[in-house]
């Protein structure tokens, strides 16, 4: 089987969308207490689908959702002569030559986004033509289904708050995720209201639910050290990008700190960028996300690095690619999952192009034997909501 061309198309939403309120979510630009909205550099309209096809009438599906435009091009311009006329199967030397071909300006960012894109095709493409699920290849099923925990709360009103936690316990969710609205610019009365947001969802779910909360990259270590005792009564089972990922020793210092288990690695890439991670005693959770860390090739080998240290592996996003990383693995005790919404953040638009992304009951989702590849198709006809860029 012999790759015969490679096609990508950026899908950019033309439908509405739900604009988010103040203090929305906390993120990198908070620090910088612009007068304009800081999440609108983290909001995303814009999807990357990748397809590989093969000389076998077999098609692979890849895709990635950060900066779609730019890593449309790396891939057309950079990765596709890689790739052109090769065995799927050589996925592990394709890697290593995408890698490589794109290493003085790929490492992290963008062009490791785009070789995550076109590996989860790859693999895609091995089940397909085995006729088994891509978790299979990885080791096979480690648990019955796997539990997904709700990733929706968003700082809002009080009384919105606790209605939509409520309603994501009665569904059946045993864990479930906060993100903080305010940061560093704020001050004291932004902490309070930090504790308002974490305090209202305890309360709402119980002692029976696990809680976590993210602040998104919007934090430094010294507003971060300030919030832990203040955290510490609703025993969060973690704290999730308290800092910008580059603070390496931040990390160090607030999981030294003991007070709350500490989450990174969203915005980390590759096995060497979690060994850094890892030797470092950085983080108590693994957060790597399959179309960002590499793809596949690469999650595979970070997931047994962590696993030699101890570290649990719960990679962010949910979708497809993410799941058969979970399934595979008995150091993924869940997996991350966005409840379908309308399009707020950007997070939401998986549901509007794919088909076969798996929906939980009472909080669990599984995969199934039956299925080859990943299990997911586009939806050509749902594309028309989206401007195309082929």
């Amino acid at each position: 089987m012999k790759i015969t061309e490679v096609r990508t198309r950026v899908v950019e939403w033309r439908g509405k969308t739900v604009p988010p309120q103040p203090h929305f979510c906390t993120n990198p630009m908070d620090l910088l207490d612009l007068p304009a909205d800081s999440m609108g550099a983290f909001r995303f309209h814009g999807w990357l689908i990748v397809e590989v096809f093969t000389d076998a009438g077999l098609v692979g599906i890849g895709n990635a959702a950060l900066s779609p435009r730019i890593t449309k091009q790396v891939i057309d311009l950079y990765l596709k002569p890689v790739i052109m006329g090769k065995d799927p199967f050589d996925s592990e030397f394709l890697w290593q030559h995408m890698y490589r071909q794109t290493m003085a300006f790929g490492r992290k960012g963008i062009g490791m986004a785009a070789i995550s894109a076109v590996d989860i095709a790859l693999w895609d493409l091995m089940g397909k033509a085995t006729k088994q699920p891509v978790f299979k290849l990885l080791g096979g099923r480690t648990k019955q289904k796997i539990p997904v925990y709700a990733s929706r709360l968003y700082s809002q009103p009080l009384d919105d708050l606790r209605a939509e936690a409520e309603m994501y316990k009665r569904q059946g969710y045993k864990a479930m995720k906060l993100r903080f609205g305010w940061g560093p610019v704020d001050g004291a009365a932004g902490m309070v209201k930090n504790v308002q947001l974490v305090r209202t969802v305890r309360e709402a779910i119980g002692s029976g639910v696990d809680l976590m909360a993210d602040a998104y990259m919007g934090w430094n270590l010294d507003y971060a050290r300030r919030m832990l005792p203040l955290l510490e009564p609703f025993d969060l089972r973690w704290l999730e990008e308290p800092v910008i990922p580059d603070d390496i020793g931040g990390y160090v210092a607030l999981k030294a700190f003991g007070r709350i288990p500490i989450a990174g690695g969203e915005h980390e890439f590759t096995s060497y960028g979690f060994r850094d991670l890892l030797e470092a005693k950085a983080v108590d959770y693994i957060q790597f996300d399959t179309n960002r860390v590499g793809g596949i090739t690469q999650a595979r080998k970070v997931q047994a690095l962590a696993e030699a240290f101890s570290v649990p592996v719960v990679p962010h996003a949910g979708q497809m690619h993410n799941f058969h990383i979970v399934m595979a693995s008995l150091n993924s005790p869940m997996a991350e999952f966005f409840p379908v919404v309308d399009v707020e953040i950007g997070n939401e638009l998986f549901w509007y192009i794919f088909d076969g992304e798996p929906k939980p009951i009472d909080g669990m989702i599984d995969l199934r034997d039956d299925v080859p590849g990943l299990g997911i198709t586009i939806k050509e006809d749902a594309l028309a909501q989206f401007a195309v860029i082929e």
